[in-house]
């Protein structure tokens, strides 16, 4: 059986405002890992269509590199490489570098299967 990745996201009330944000990925072969955020906006800008559409596009379509993932969501590759760079940078997808020919290619791949949210008041 597989195992499950689960990316933990808790948000904390503080002074009548979320402010606190802290993702923590959870896996029982890599020590958990905390990144502070400010604001509830950051989760906004990490859940929203775009991304979930980034994330369901690797998910199902399987694409060979952010180029090919552009193209698959028919969006600009600069604008889909910023948004996978954030889903990167918070844990959701990995980027494995495979040679071609001439080049360095990065293909999306996903490393979590559940995102919780946790909302402490």
């Amino acid at each position: 059986m597989a195992k499950t990745k689960t990316r933990e996201i808790t948000i904390a009330e503080s002074k009548g405002t979320f402010s606190i944000f802290k993702p923590a990925f959870l896996s029982k072969e890599s020590p958990k890992e905390e990144y502070d955020f400010e604001g509830i906006s950051a989760l906004r800008q990490v859940l929203n269509n775009e991304k979930a559409r980034i994330l369901h596009t690797i998910k199902t379509q399987k694409p060979i590199s952010i180029y090919d993932l552009a193209k698959k969501l028919g969006r600009g590759f600069k604008s889909v490489s910023d948004d996978v760079k954030l889903l990167k940078r918070f844990g959701f997808i990995d980027l494995v570098e495979e040679k071609t020919k001439d080049r360095i290619r990065h293909r999306p791949e996903i490393v979590v299967d559940t995102i919780t949210i946790n909302i402490k008041l």
